[in-house]
């Protein structure tokens, strides 16, 4: 009997840093051709992904991700204006 194996949604490992108890992944899903960068604090256990459009944001996000998730939030409006703080 011959069997075949989807491997189709398999993300694959672009690039991968580690440092201060942060593990930074750069994934590439081959599914639907998206980039990703997965953040985990080996320390709490959290973790966050973020979408990365094309490949130069990808490495911005992959060097910078927590500027390029504040970023993207200031972006899409979910910052709090300045000028309504108390």
């Amino acid at each position: 009997m011959n069997r075949t194996i989807d491997n189709s949604d398999t993300a694959v490992e672009l690039a991968h840093r580690r440092g201060d108890g942060l593990e930074i992944l750069l994934l590439w899903h081959q599914r639907d051709d998206r980039l990703e960068v997965v953040v985990a604090d080996t320390r709490t256990g959290a973790s966050f992904a973020l979408a990365a459009g094309d490949g130069r944001e990808a490495l911005d996000a992959f060097y910078h991700p927590f500027a390029y998730a504040a970023a993207r939030e200031v972006a899409a409006g979910a910052a709090t204006p300045a000028s309504s703080q108390p």
